[in-house]
C-alpha cells in the first residue's frame, strides 16, 4: 500500500483564494452540462420508445410483460456502474478529471449509437435482446464515471458563494437531453408511419447519439484542468506525495466520512428515484395504464419538462442565498403529502388535471435536482472526491435504476394505479430524515480546501470572513480552557491533596 503522506498547511492568504476565470468556468459548465446531456438524451429515447423496443426485441409475450421486460434492460445495466464509478473515479483523483471524462464519454457515446445498429429479434432471435443487454452493459460501465466527474468538475470550478446556481446547470442538462431525446421520438412518430418508425425509424435516435459524443469529446479535451484540483496536484508534487491507491481511497472514505455516505445516499435516493419515476417510467404508465396516445403522454412531459427547465437555475440561485437544506426539506415533505393527491389528478382522465397532478410533482423534484449537485461533491476533500462521488452514487443509483421496473412490476401484480404515489411517499420520508441530518454546504468552501472567488473583491471578504472564523474557534477553545481551569480549581478546593 502507498504511504500517504498530510499536505502541511500555512496560514491562508490572499494568494491562496483561487480567483475563477469567468471564461473558463463557462467553457467548464458547458461541457460538463453537454456531456450530461449526452447521458440523459438515452434516456429519454430508450424510455419514450420502451413500448416499441419491448415489441421489436421481446416479441413472443404479452403487452404488460414487454414494457417490463424493455425497462428491465434499461434496469440491469445500474448494476455495473459501481464498478465505472469505482475505476472513473480512482483515475480521476490520481491523474485529472477532464482525461476520465473524455474517456467515459467516447465509451457510452459508442455504445448509444450501436443501439442502433442491433438487428431485430425476427432477424437473429434471441441473440438480439442479448446484444441489447450487452451493450446496455457498456453503457452503465461509462455513465459510472460520467455524472460524478461532471458534478466534480462543475463543483471545483464553482465560485464559493455561486456553487448552488453553477451547479444547478449540470441537472439542466440532464432535462435538456431528455427533452431532445424525448422530442425526436415525438417528432418522429408524427412525421413516420407506424410501420416505418417500428421498422427503421426507432434506430434514428440512437444513431444521432455518435456525432453528440464527439462534441462533447472536444469540449472536455480542450477544457483546462479544476483549479481546486491543480492546486492538489501542485501541492502532492512540491511534498512529493504519492498517488491515492484505490485500498487507500476507499479506507478512507468509509472509516473517515461514513456520516457523509448516509446523507449522500439519502440525497441520491429521493433526487434520482424521483426523477426516474417522473421522467424515465410516467410516459409507460400513461400510455400503457391510462390508454393515452403515446403522443399524448410524450408531450406532457416534454411540457413538464421545460417548465422544469425554467425553475431548476432559479432553485440554484436561491439555494446559494438560503441555503440547501431548507430546499430538501420542502421537497421531501412535499413528496410525502401531495404525492397520492397528485395521482388522484393523474388518473383522472382529464388532460389539464393530468397535467397538474404531473407539474406538482415536478416542482416538489426541482428542488432536489436544482441543488444535489452543489452538494455531494462539498462533503469530500480533493483527493478522494471523485473516488468518493462515483462509488456511492453509482451504487445507490441502483435503487433508482431499477424503479421504472419495480413500479411497473407493483402496479401489475396489484392492479393499484396508486403504487407509483406510495413510493413517492416512501422516498419523500427518507429524504426528511436526510434533510434534517444534513449540514448546510452553502456559501462553504468545498470540504478541506480553501476558499474559491469570483473576482478579488469577493476573495477580500471569503478571507476576512476566514479570519473572523478563526478568531471565533480561538475563543470557543479559550472559553473550554476556562472552563477545565474553574473545574480543576473546584476539585482542588474539595480536595486539598490534589493540588
Amino acid at each position: 500500500m502507498a504511504k500517504v503522506n498530510k499536505i502541511k498547511k500555512k496560514p491562508l492568504d490572499i494568494t491562496d483564494i483561487p480567483i475563477i476565470d469567468d471564461n473558463q468556468l463557462k467553457k467548464a459548465t458547458w461541457a460538463s452540462a453537454f456531456s450530461n446531456a449526452i447521458e440523459w438524451y438515452d434516456f429519454g429515447v430508450y424510455s419514450f420508445l420502451a413500448y416499441i423496443i419491448g415489441q421489436i426485441f421481446f416479441p413472443h409475450i404479452s403487452s404488460s410483460v414487454q414494457i417490463i421486460a424493455a425497462l428491465s434492460t434499461f434496469s440491469i445495466p445500474f448494476f455495473i456502474r459501481p464498478l465505472g464509478g469505482i475505476m472513473f473515479g480512482l483515475i480521476g483523483d490520481n491523474i485529472g478529471r477532464q482525461k476520465v471524462l473524455s474517456i467515459s464519454l467516447v465509451i457510452m457515446s459508442l455504445s448509444t449509437f450501436c443501439i442502433g445498429l442491433i438487428p431485430t429479434y425476427e432477424t437473429i432471435g434471441v441473440t438480439s435482446p442479448v446484444l441489447l443487454l450487452i451493450v446496455k452493459l457498456a453503457q452503465g460501465f461509462s455513465i459510472g464515471g460520467e455524472y460524478s466527474g461532471s458534478a466534480t468538475v462543475v463543483a471545483e470550478y464553482s465560485p464559493d458563494r455561486k456553487r448552488g446556481f453553477i451547479g444547478g446547470w449540470l441537472d439542466f442538462g440532464s432535462m435538456v437531453g431528455f427533452i431532445l431525446g424525448a422530442g425526436l421520438v415525438v417528432f418522429l412518430s408524427m412525421l413516420l408511419s407506424q410501420s416505418a418508425l417500428y421498422n427503421w425509424g426507432w434506430r434514428i435516435p440512437f444513431l444521432i447519439a455518435l456525432p453528440l459524443g464527439i462534441i462533447s469529446f472536444i469540449l472536455h479535451h480542450i477544457s483546462e484542468e479544476t483549479p481546486t484540483f491543480q492546486q492538489h496536484l501542485d501541492a502532492r508534487q512540491s511534498e512529493n506525495i504519492a498517488e491515492t491507491s484505490s485500498t487507500t481511497a476507499l479506507k478512507q472514505i468509509i472509516s473517515q466520512y461514513w456520516r457523509h455516505i448516509l446523507i449522500c445516499a439519502g440525497l441520491i435516493i429521493v433526487t434520482n428515484v424521483s426523477f426516474y419515476l417522473l421522467l424515465t417510467y410516467m410516459p409507460s404508465y400513461l400510455a400503457h395504464n391510462l390508454n393515452y396516445d403515446t403522443e399524448h403522454g410524450l408531450l406532457i412531459i416534454i411540457a413538464i419538462m421545460v417548465g422544469m427547465l425554467i425553475i431548476q437555475p432559479i432553485v440554484g440561485l436561491l439555494s446559494d442565498k438560503i441555503g440547501r437544506k431548507p430546499f430538501i426539506l420542502i421537497g421531501s415533505i412535499g413528496l410525502l403529502l401531495l404525492s397520492y393527491p397528485a395521482f388522484v389528478l393523474i388518473n383522472s382522465q382529464h388532460i389539464p388535471l393530468v397535467f397538474l397532478g404531473v407539474f406538482i410533482l415536478a416542482l416538489f423534484i426541482n428542488c432536489f435536482t436544482g441543488i444535489i449537485t452543489s452538494i455531494l461533491p462539498a462533503m469530500f476533500p480533493t483527493n478522494i472526491r471523485y473516488s468518493a462521488i462515483a462509488s456511492i452514487f453509482n451504487i445507490v443509483i441502483i435503487v433508482a435504476g431499477l424503479t421504472p421496473t419495480l413500479v411497473a412490476w407493483l402496479v401489475e401484480a396489484t392492479g393499484n394505479l396508486f403504487m407509483p404515489a406510495y413510493y413517492l411517499m416512501m422516498i419523500g420520508f427518507i429524504g426528511v430524515i436526510t434533510g434534517l441530518a444534513m449540514h448546510e454546504t452553502a456559501k462553504k468552501p468545498l470540504h478541506n480546501t480553501t476558499p474559491t472567488a469570483a473576482n478579488r473583491h469577493e476573495a477580500k471578504a471569503l478571507l476576512s470572513e476566514h479570519f473572523d472564523s478563526i478568531e471565533g474557534e480561538v475563543e470557543d477553545i479559550d472559553q473550554q480552557i476556562e472552563e477545565l481551569q474553574n473545574k480543576r480549581q473546584e476539585l482542588v478546593d474539595q480536595h486539598p491533596k490534589l493540588d
